[in-house]
Parts: structure tokens; C-alpha cells; sequence
């Protein structure tokens, strides 16, 4: 009789465990999707440094959003500040090798500092990466872009 008391307590405390944690998760996943939304929102609307604010949130509740972090460099160049857009840029390239926005983003914010061969280079693996992932469409205007900077 003991040991089946045992037995319930503990799978109760399992079951209470579970419905904190999922409840934890569900607030958390609730609160990130409203602050993107809201960056999102701020950005279409030219508030960048508001869309700035509302995505560095995001980032700080889930780190790991790579779109986040494009978006974020993106209201980040808006406001003129490259060196921190290309951080975040490089920070996607760096966890996510095979995102090709990542590379045409950090190459667009090279270009802005007037730093082509950098910007050259990242164009020719962007390329590289459509024509891996079959889009040789997408590759062929990458192509006419590096014909136009030479």
C-alpha cells in the first residue's frame, strides 16, 4: 500500500513538473512571437531604431532566431550602423553556413563600406550556395551583380 503511495506521489510530481514547464514554454514562445511581430511591424513602419529594440528582445529571450538577426541587421543598416549590422550578419554565417541571405546581406553592408573584394567573395559563395541548393536562377543574378562590380 505504501509503495503504490509512493508510486502516485511521484508520477503527480511528474505530471505537475510538466504542466509548469509547458506552460513556462507556451508564455515564453507567446511573448518572443509578439516582440517579433511587434519589431516587424516597427520596421515596415521606418521606426528602426524601435524595430532595433523590439528584435534585440527577441534575441535576448532566443538567441539562436537567425531571421531575427537579419531582420535586426537590416533595421540596423537603416540607421546607418553597419559595423553592428555586420556582426549580426556574421553571426547567422557563422551558425548557419548555408543561409544565403546571411551572405548577400553582410556583402550588400561590405559594399556600403565601400569594401568590395569582401563583398566580391561573399557574392561568389552566395552563388556558390543557390547553385548547391539547385536555384540556378538565383545564382545567374548573382552572377550578373559580380559582372556589374567588376
Amino acid at each position: 500500500m505504501l509503495e503504490n503511495f509512493q508510486f502516485s506521489y511521484i508520477a503527480i510530481i511528474g505530471v505537475i513538473t510538466s504542466i509548469v514547464l509547458l506552460i513556462y514554454f507556451a508564455v515564453r514562445t507567446l511573448i518572443t512571437a509578439n516582440l517579433f511581430h511587434k519589431g516587424v511591424n516597427l520596421y515596415q513602419q521606418e521606426d528602426y531604431p524601435g524595430a532595433e529594440a523590439a528584435f534585440r528582445k527577441v534575441i535576448s529571450i532566443n538567441s539562436t532566431n537567425d531571421v531575427v538577426h537579419l531582420l535586426l541587421g537590416d533595421a540596423l543598416i537603416k540607421q546607418n550602423k553597419v559595423d553592428a549590422a555586420i556582426t549580426e550578419f556574421q553571426e547567422v554565417i557563422n551558425r548557419a553556413p548555408k543561409k544565403v541571405d546571411a551572405y548577400l546581406r553582410l556583402a550588400n553592408a561590405f559594399l556600403r563600406q565601400e569594401k568590395t573584394q569582401e563583398a566580391i567573395t561573399l557574392l561568389q559563395q552566395a552563388r556558390d550556395l543557390f547553385q548547391a541548393q539547385r536555384q540556378p536562377e538565383k545564382a545567374e543574378k548573382i552572377n550578373s551583380l559580380l559582372q556589374r562590380i567588376h
